[in-house]
Formats: structure tokens, sequence, C-alpha cells
């Protein structure tokens, strides 16, 4: 809960310094890219997993394994492309939003949790795998779901 609580203040904070939502979406996924390249150290040392083979094992280990050790919840895993690179995290319950009932009208285009999109990006950049990472749908805007889409772009050179 304090992680939650200290978290809406954050973003109450960057709402007062950035008169724009792009602005604090891009504030709020650089510093989740700076929290997912250090993360993925401790994730790497308290979860001894083994090297995932393909994108969607990979996929799987950030639904199974990352989320359910960080946020305490499990998001269903659908690959959304023919390519097999393309995955849809969806998650029934975002703990970083318990305290939040919805946004304000003036900041409809706020991503209010794209630090989780910079933490997964930060993380699997560190094992070499660059991705695009956003969020599809948001249950704060009025979507039925939560979804964090990840787009695996190309393995990146050792």
């Amino acid at each position: 809960e304090l992680f939650v609580l200290t978290y809406g203040a954050l973003v109450a904070q960057l709402c007062k310094d950035y008169e724009k939502d792009e602005d604090v979406n891009t504030c709020l996924d650089r510093m989740g890219y700076g929290i997912g390249i250090r993360l993925i150290d401790d994730f790497l040392a308290r979860s001894a997993v083994k090297k995932c083979r393909s994108y969607s094992e990979t996929a799987d280990m950030i639904a199974q394994v990352a989320f359910k050790m960080y946020l305490g919840v499990t998001p269903s895993v659908s690959c959304s492309s023919a390519t097999g690179n393309e995955f849809s995290l969806i998650l029934d319950k975002n703990p970083l939003v318990d305290f939040v009932e919805e946004l304000p009208a003036e900041r409809a285009s706020l991503c209010y949790c794209n630090l989780l999109c910079g933490v997964i990006r930060g993380a699997l950049e560190m094992v070499h795998l660059a991705a695009e990472v956003t969020f599809r749908q948001d249950r704060l805007k009025g979507d039925a779901v939560t979804e964090i889409g990840i787009t695996f772009l190309r393995k990146a050179e050792d």
C-alpha cells in the first residue's frame, strides 16, 4: 500500500510540474526504464529462472513470475500477432490504481501507469531484447480491461 500511495503522489506531482499529459507519460516511462534496468538484476537473482528460448516464454515469465513477484498479480498473456512477436498482458486487477477512482477530464490522455511500460522495456533491454511497450487499454479510461502490449522488435546484439 505504501508504494501505491507514494506512486499516486508522484503522478500527482508530475501533473503539477507538466502541463501536457504527453510530458507526464514520457517522464513516467523514463523513470520506469531506469527502474527496469536495475530491477532485472534483482529479478534474475531472486527468481533463478532459466534463459527463455522464445518471445512467448519471455512474455509468460513477465506475467507469471515478475508481476507476481513485484506486484502480487498474475496477468493473463495472449499472443496478438501471427509472427509471434506481439503479446498482451491482461490485468484483471492493477494494484497501482487501488486508490484511484478515475482520471480527471482534463487529464484524459494521461497514462497513469506508464511507469510499468518503462520498467518492462528497461528490463527487457538489459537481457538483450528490444521491445516497444505501451498501454493498449486502461480501466481508468473506461476500457473493460487493463492491457499492456509488448512488441518484440528484434533481438539486440550481444
